[in-house]
């Protein structure tokens, strides 16, 4: 935290070469790190530009950092001026790492996130005023004198919570499946990163949907998997270019987000799904099925489970509470062979010693009470009102800037631009209007595209949020 005192008698430039010395010397801009740029530290600080030039040379001649033309203002990578001694190059350890940092642009929306005078179009979460509080409430009460708080915890996760959801998967879906086959994980993407982990080995091939949030997963990189694409139509990708795909390169495993995918709301057709899962048994394929949406439905049915129709324990299962309770809510679920259970469970007791057990305890009373149907009827029916609400102003006001095809079911519109616009410049003008866009070639996509998330704001803020992104388009296509 920066603290400039203007009534000092010390230099404003002074206070903040000194305060940006202190930073340095502590580790908090290490070795080679890039510092901000001389008009963004004065916007931050509320002073002239010509005063942070002024502490940036003072902090230049003692050789303490780098400014080239072109590469930014740099901590110096050699050793620095004001210390005798040497000091741990921090940034070689964090560049050097085996887990890839996420993709600039997910970085940088990360970062406008955090400011909440901003509207976001762009995250994948349920707004806040979407939780069932008032329906978890009760469960709390019972939870916190349950004696189950004090109960050794199960590496599996906690067995009434795995037979809830046995119980849920048969009624709801019409999969046959037992709590001993059922792995609880913190969210379903714990279940992907143990995958890579544990079942595939650096250099291996996977097929991912195109596009796709998978993309914005680093875990793929990091674990040195080589990633191949397969395209999207209106019926969801095609079992010939997975074919196609393992004739050429020999893929492990299909990575899927068959229903309602994200970003583009797609869903595979029941004619390609059985075909899927039928060609990848046969040629020993393993298909991910990542189910977040198929509850979100805004027009009837959203279509059977892929796993519905494995005969041979060939589709792994991936189930969530996240998209339907809030995404603080870190309960998700992996069906599989008892094998891989044993696999993943071992690996995933190395990590964290297993689960957590009051939320699960949470999770398992609220989808037992029957309130949990209650929650997702209401709110299917507060988003279809959002998603109708955006469709209707995209329609009216963004014939000349957008085309998309109306969502059925999940949380985002895809969109595509008529006129494509670079996306750093997209976002960085977007920000400037208070409005916060996911560009699609962070999802794998080319540039020109966006996911529109309709979920997070109520109805006056999407509106107002629209109106922001119309004037971003409108200031940029003329």
């Amino acid at each position: 935290m920066w603290k400039i005192n203007k009534k000092s008698k010390q230099p404003i430039y002074r206070q903040i070469s000194d305060q940006l010395r202190d930073k340095i010397t502590k580790g908090e801009y290490p070795p080679g790190s890039l510092l901000p740029t001389e008009r963004k530290l004065a916007v931050e600080l509320g002073v002239n530009r010509s005063t942070v030039v002024h502490a940036y040379d003072e902090l230049t001649s003692v050789g303490l950092i780098e400014r080239k033309r072109g590469s930014g203002t740099k901590v110096s990578a050699q050793k620095w001026g004001i210390s005798p001694t040497g000091s741990t190059n921090w940034k070689a350890y964090v560049d050097g790492g085996a887990f890839l940092p996420p993709h600039p642009l997910i970085q940088k929306i990360h970062e406008l996130s955090s400011d909440k005078s901003l509207w976001n179009l762009a995250g994948g979460e349920l707004g806040p005023d979407l939780f069932p509080d008032s329906l978890l409430k009760p469960q709390y009460e019972k939870i916190l004198g349950a004696e189950e708080l004090f109960e050794d915890e199960d590496p599996q996760g906690y067995r009434p919570l795995r037979e809830t959801i046995a119980h849920h998967m048969k009624e709801v879906y019409h999969v046959d499946t037992t709590a001993d086959s059922i792995m609880i994980t913190s969210g379903a993407q714990q279940a992907i990163y143990l995958m890579t982990q544990c079942l595939l080995s650096p250099g291996d091939a996977i097929a991912i949907e195109a596009p796709s949030y998978y993309y914005s997963l680093p875990l793929f990189q990091s674990a040195g998997l080589r990633i191949f694409a397969l395209p999207i139509d209106e019926e969801g990708i095609n079992p010939e270019d997975v074919k196609a795909l393992y004739q050429k390169h020999r893929i492990k495993l299909v990575f899927l987000n068959p229903i309602f995918q994200n970003p583009t709301s797609v869903s595979l057709s029941e004619e390609r799904k059985k075909e899927l899962v039928d060609l990848c048994a046969s040629l020993s394929i393993p298909i991910v099925e990542d189910n977040p949406f198929s509850l979100l439905s805004y027009e009837g049915e959203s279509g059977s489970l892929m796993k519905s129709k494995d005969q041979t324990g060939n589709v792994l299962y991936l189930g969530s509470l996240s998209k339907t309770v809030g995404s603080n809510i870190r309960i998700g679920w992996l069906i599989a062979p008892k094998t891989v259970i044993q696999r993943l469970m071992d690996a995933r007791n190395q990590m964290d010693f297993g689960l957590s057990i009051f939320p699960q305890l949470v999770a398992d009373h609220f989808m037992s009470s029957g309130k949990y149907q209650e929650h997702v009827d209401r709110l299917v029916a507060e988003l279809k009102e959002r998603r109708d609400i955006a469709v209707k102003i995209l329609e009216r006001d963004f014939k000349d800037y957008v085309t998309f095809e109306t969502p059925h079911g999940g949380l985002y519109i895809w969109l595509r631009l008529k006129t494509p616009i670079q996306d750093s410049k997209l976002l960085h003008h977007a920000a400037n209007h208070r409005v916060i866009i996911m560009p699609g070639s962070v999802l794998g996509s080319s540039e020109g595209y966006i996911r529109l998330t309709f979920a997070r704001l109520a109805n006056d803020e999407l509106e107002a949020a629209l109106e922001a992104l119309r004037q971003t388009f409108h200031s940029l296509i003329k």
